[in-house]
């Protein structure tokens, strides 16, 4: 059922949003089914009828996903992007909010039905989920405004205390220049960017790594960062179904 699941996304993201199908190594753009069929027809049974498509998301990753200002109502490339094609299949897209190292387990235990939250298309990961990729980025390094510790690369942090996502790709980043490090980081792990970045601006770390994208829209927004150029890892972003 997951697969006709996959191929249903691809089928409906083909039509506007050039997805592309990732189980393996590289990710690579899957046509729609041959066979005449719609993307709504696709669809597995028991999520047609269930009405919805359920999709779910880590607030906090502008601009992919966010609270619309004063409200619990969720905006941003991902929430935009399920809608659409949660329409193109027949179906009203719901968004859950979870916490971000929760989204695969929660596929695997049929919480919802995919997930997307800048989520990085990764071996380690395809061997739980399937991938819809739609997106590539990287991680980029963000200090305080200013760079107050002079921080230019990733050997850069070696001996310095750094926070970093749970269960995210920029952890991963972390943890294989900490084995390089002859002076090891102090790794903080926060529950997501936004409290991540509340310790660099108490002094309790001097630096993070966030997706592109994300980090440039915090430091547009605040004024109180500083974004280096170099990104860590660019590769595709998916949408995740469990197998």
């Amino acid at each position: 059922m997951r697969t006709h699941l996959v191929i249903a996304l691809v089928a409906a993201c083909a039509l506007g949003a050039g997805c592309g199908r990732s189980t393996s190594g590289t990710a690579a753009p899957t046509p729609p089914s041959s066979t005449g069929k719609s993307a709504k027809d696709l669809v597995p049974e028991s999520v047609r009828k269930s009405g919805e498509l359920r999709m779910a998301t880590s607030e906090g990753y502008p601009p992919m996903e966010m609270y619309k200002p004063g409200t619990q109502e969720m905006t941003g490339v991902d929430a935009d992007l399920a809608v659409a094609v949660g329409a193109r299949l027949g179906l009203k897209t719901r968004i859950i909010n979870a916490s971000f190292d929760g989204l695969i387990p929660g596929l695997q235990g049929g919480r919802w039905d995919i997930a997307m939250a800048a989520l990085s298309d990764l071996e380690q990961r395809r061997k739980a989920v399937d991938f819809v990729d739609y997106f590539n980025a990287g991680g980029s390094i963000m200090v305080k405004k200013g760079n107050p510790e002079g921080i230019k690369t990733l050997e850069d942090l070696c001996g310095r205390k750094v926070v970093l996502a749970k269960g995210s790709s920029n952890l991963e980043i972390g943890k294989r220049q900490n084995d390089k490090c002859a002076q090891k980081m102090e790794i903080m792990q926060s529950e997501d960017a936004p409290t991540g970045l509340l310790t660099i601006d108490s002094g309790r770390t001097v630096a993070t790594i966030v997706d592109s994208p994300v980090a440039a829209m915090y430091a547009k927004e605040t004024g109180k960062y500083d974004v280096l150029p170099e990104q860590y890892d660019a590769g595709p972003w998916g949408i995740a179904i469990d197998k």
